[in-house]
């Protein structure tokens, strides 16, 4: 009877199956091993075995710098673009540009996934000018341009009108990917209504596209829109899923639409998606916020009693409003079980007592979270909100600057809240600006520090690579226009704000205009400013009642003030200050002083130190010298040595010397 034949070795084909499927869960290094199992049987690697495992969320800097050898032995380096195409990505995804750059070079043969894979990278890593330069590469190579090339490179560019030509040019705008993307790019850099003339001529509408116009709407705060076309997409019969649900919620809350939220969650129900995290998580949020609690609670009732949302769910509907219960339910989610994620940490952190915020430190550090970005910077915010500026420094300066973004721009923050300015810019130009929040923080410290033409220079360099300026950044901008009295850069920027349609000119932005262009002496184009003004405030009368006493316009001032109070606000301290400064440039001693006397009957305003100044000067100044002096013994405190001093130079002024005022 013969023996039997030893069983044939694994195929090529069964390793790399056995590879990917653990490169697909997570487990690269299960897969790496696999590998390492295939190569001492002999078998030798194809182009589809490293690719997995360089792909994989959980491949780390070790596993390529292990991997790249093996395919240079291999050859599959120079004979196939696949293996490279997965090196080059895992470089570039990890923001390794230089390697990634020379092998790019090194590689004989490259497709076109290669050039994508390459463009991606630098636009995802906020590298808007590489991207676009690598792909006006691509075009000039000769390689087809696929629909993978423009969805890479769309984030890079400025404004979408700047690829939409080529776009219809190589006719592949009716791929639903290239659509999408270039739709999104109408949502997110200019205005929904170009990107509603693009919707409208699609052949092809996807729950993609329906999602991204839904989305826009909410997020611009036009949430009765986002219903329409919510409503639309049913009349279409295209099938809603998480995303649509989660976003039209998210335009219910906004406006708090409470029948059309119940409407809303009828329908989710009705699709069985419900228990899904996000639409639950969304939900959960809509009643809370229309203060129907009940409900709140009976929507987390419907997620699986083992689910993190839900216990995340009721430690959110605590932490703004009471805090102790909400650190209860953290600890009853321990008892059942069920470990906090970032999510419930960053919760606990909003608002933490001291002693509370030590307690979820050190939990944070035990659970393993301290490399969560999100978690982090909300330890440092509230060590900073708590004063505790040192333990904030000492806690950001422990981090990985390189994993850990968010957090280094909230560190900045802090450096440039307690005036170390060089800190914050020494922090942020060695982690490299690679987001609109950390070029915002970085222009800021500059401008307070007084380094105005390095603010400009890098105002200059962030638009070159393609971010987009946010309100800080313009708010920043315009308080160097104002400090060095520079109206043509004032105008300049007000225009590039405008012309951009960045959304950038709210009603914060408007008033550091008002004030830039009140202390730049044009009072006429202040008061075009406020007059285009959607939504003003307190703060932007004041301004204009400012500028105009500034300017020399008493009278014109008080009747603004006059205005203001018929508009329906309410004047305060720093307003009141306003008014009387211009009653006293102008030498309106009567009105000047008949609303100083009412200051606390008519406006609830106890006059403070500034405005006895403001009063006194006033008096002084017109020679009423008694009054002047009535007024200083009325002080309810101790007069300053500018009251003093105002008030003998008033004296000196009419030659009225008086030592017995000084007793």
């Amino acid at each position: 009877m013969p023996s039997p034949s030893p069983s044939a070795p694994p195929s090529a084909s069964l390793f790399n199956s056995l590879i990917a499927s653990r490169a697909r869960a997570g487990r690269a290094a299960e897969g790496f091993a696999l590998l390492a199992r295939m190569l001492a049987a002999g078998v030798a690697p194809t182009a589809f075995t490293f690719a997995p495992i360089l792909s994989s969320p959980s491949a780390g800097a070790r596993c390529a710098a292990q991997l790249h050898p093996h395919i240079l032995k291999s050859g599959l380096l120079h004979s196939d673009p696949y293996s490279g195409t997965s090196l080059v990505g895992f470089f570039g995804r990890n923001g390794r540009f230089d390697d990634a750059l020379r092998l790019f070079g090194e590689m004989p043969v490259r497709s076109v996934v290669t050039w994508n894979c390459l463009i991606s990278s630098f636009a995802q890593h906020g590298r808007a000018c590489d991207a676009v330069i690598w792909f006006r590469a691509l075009v000039r190579s000769g390689n087809s341009v696929s629909d993978g090339s423009l969805v890479a490179v769309l984030p890079a560019f400025g404004t979408p009108e700047q690829v939409h030509g080529l776009v219809k040019k190589i006719a592949i705008d009716s791929f639903s990917a290239v659509a999408n993307s270039l739709l999104n790019s109408y949502c997110t850099h200019s205005s929904t209504s170009l990107a509603e003339n693009l919707f409208s001529e699609f052949m092809f509408r996807d729950v993609v596209s329906w999602n991204t116009m839904i989305i826009a709407f909410a997020r611009r705060s036009l949430p009765q829109r986002a219903l329409e076309f919510f409503w639309m997409m049913e009349g279409w019969s295209v099938l809603p899923n998480e995303i649509t649900f989660s976003s039209v919620i998210y335009a219910c809350t906004s406006i708090n639409g409470h029948e059309h939220g119940k409407s809303i969650h009828a329908k989710v129900i009705k699709h069985n998606l419900n228990t899904r995290p996000f639409v639950n998580t969304s939900l959960f949020d809509f009643y809370s916020k229309c203060g129907c609690t009940k409900d709140a609670h009976k929507v987390l009732e419907e997620a699986p009693e083992d689910s993190t949302t839900r216990w995340n769910g009721l430690i959110s509907c605590h932490s703004d409003t009471d805090v102790p219960t909400s650190f209860f339910i953290l600890r009853e989610m321990l008892r059942s079980g069920v470990m906090p994620n970032e999510v419930s940490l960053s919760s606990l952190l909003k608002d933490p007592s001291v002693f509370d915020l030590l307690q979820i430190h050190s939990l944070v550090t035990r659970l393993g979270y301290d490399g969560y970005d999100y978690v982090s910077s909300a330890i440092i915010s509230s060590y900073a909100s708590h004063e505790m500026v040192s333990d904030a420094l000492a806690y950001g300066g422990m981090l990985d600057p390189d994993s850990c973004a968010v957090s280094m721009n909230v560190l900045a923050g802090v450096y440039n809240r307690v005036r170390m300015y060089d800190e914050a810019k020494k922090l942020l130009l060695h982690q490299g600006c690679n987001d609109t929040v950390s070029w915002s923080i970085l222009i800021t410290a500059c401008a307070r520090n007084g380094d105005y033409a390095e603010a400009l220079k890098f105002f200059e360099l962030m638009r070159i690579l393609g971010h987009h300026f946010d309100s800080y950044v313009s708010v920043s901008l315009l308080s160097i226009c104002t400090k060095s009295n520079s109206l043509v850069l004032g105008r300049l920027l007000h225009g590039l704000i405008i012309k951009t349609n960045s959304g950038c000119l709210d009603t914060y932005v408007h008033n550091m205009l008002l004030d830039m262009y009140a202390k730049c002496g044009r009072i006429e184009e202040c008061l075009k400013a406020f007059k285009e003004m959607e939504d003003r405030n307190i703060i932007s009368w004041t301004a204009i009642i400012s500028g105009l006493a500034l300017n020399g316009f008493s009278r014109k001032a008080l009747a603004w003030f006059k205005a203001m109070e018929e508009d329906g606000f309410k004047p305060d301290k720093v307003a009141i200050t306003a008014v009387l400064s211009a009653c006293r440039h102008g030498g309106l001693v009567h009105e000047g002083m008949n609303i100083f006397r009412h200051m606390k009957s008519e406006y609830s305003i106890e006059p403070e130190m500034e405005h006895y100044i403001c009063v006194v000067d006033m008096l002084c100044k017109c020679g009423h010298l008694k009054e002047a002096e009535v007024v200083i013994r009325g002080m309810p405190f101790q007069p300053s040595a500018v009251v003093w001093r105002t008030f003998l130079q008033g004296c000196q002024t009419y030659g009225m010397i008086d030592t017995q005022v000084l007793s």
